[in-house]
Order: structure tokens, then sequence, then C-alpha cells
């Protein structure tokens, strides 16, 4: 089995406009695998103030390398959404969708640190946007961590280089015997995914 931390951080929206009183948040679908996904919504913020958020979601997952590669094959839907408000009445009815992006997994465990950070259009329903007007953009950022990686990266920085593979303790019976720290966490991020 393995163990991973996967980690979807929403933290600010621009070119959104309103016409009238609402709130605006981030709907986002993690698959689970079976066709079968996860609905996630961040916290509503005012349409009318700054568009920050700053909110983070963490999933430990652990499975067999098959469900790892798995992962790989899998997107995060992320929708940003409107809800009208009345001063008087609080919500009013359902949400209404802005815009649609999605992103897969695949572009964070390909990259040289199993993380990114980058603003994503959101595609309205319509399916386009007049030249004259720029698509509203969500900022995410997304990251995948190996909790064995994490350790060793926090006793790497403590303790210089380790030196050693016992010195790490996850090797203490299978008799690992090399002695690059940097090859290990190359292969070891490359086994886990």
């Amino acid at each position: 089995m393995t163990c991973l931390s996967c980690e979807i951080e929403i933290l600010q929206a621009k070119n959104v406009e309103f016409k009238s009183h609402g709130s605006l948040f981030v709907r986002y679908y993690l698959s689970t695998g079976n066709s079968k996904r996860i609905q996630l919504n961040s916290r509503e913020i005012s349409a009318r103030a700054n568009l920050f958020w700053n909110e983070s979601f963490s999933l430990e997952c652990s499975g067999t390398e098959d469900s790892i590669n798995n992962l790989k094959q899998q997107t995060v839907v992320f929708e940003l959404r409107w809800r009208s408000t009345n001063p008087i009445l609080g919500k009013i009815g359902g949400s209404q969708l802005l815009g649609r992006a999605e992103v897969p997994w695949k572009t964070v465990v390909e990259s040289p640190k199993l993380e990114m950070e980058r603003w994503v259009t959101m595609i309205p329903k319509k399916g386009s946007v007049p030249d004259d007007v720029k698509p509203p953009a969500v900022q995410i950022a997304m990251r995948v961590r190996v909790p064995a990686m994490a350790e060793m990266e926090v006793k790497k920085k403590r303790n210089g280089r380790l030196k050693r593979w016992d010195e790490c303790g996850c090797c203490k019976d299978s008799g690992c015997r090399c002695e690059d720290y940097d090859i290990f966490v190359l292969v070891a991020a490359l086994e886990a995914l």
C-alpha cells in the first residue's frame, strides 16, 4: 500500500462581473474511482468584496500502485458559482454556474515538485466569451505529497544531508544500501505514482 496526500487550494478569483447582490463560491469535484466523485464547496464570499478565499482541502489517499496510477488519469473539475442574496431574506434559490475548468492530476504528478499553482480560466456554460471581455479565472494550487518523502525532507533540512538509508527510518529491514538521498527521492516519487 502507498499513502499520498492530495491537496487543493482555492486562492482567489478575477474578472468576475455581477449585476446584483450575491455571493461567490467555487465548487469542485474529486474523483473517487468507480465512476464516483466527491463534491466540495468553498465558503461563500460577498461578490462586492475582494475575491479571496485562501482555503485548502487535503485528502489522505492510500491504495495500490494501480489506484495511484489511476489518479494520474483523473481531473479535478472546478466551477465558479454565484448565488443571489437579498439583504433581508438571505440566500435565494440555487446557485448559477459562471464558468467551469478541469485540471488533470497528471500535470501535478509530472511537475518537478509534485505541485503547481496557476490561474485557470473558467469557460462559461455557453462555451465562449466575447473578444472584448476577459473570462473569469480562479487561482488554484494543487499538490501531491508522499508522507515518507515529506518526513525525510524535514530531516534533511534539520540534519543537513542524509548520508545513510537507516537514518531516515524507512528501510529498517529492507536491506537498502544506496547512499545518495536525491536518487532515493526520485525513485520513491516515481514508485509512489
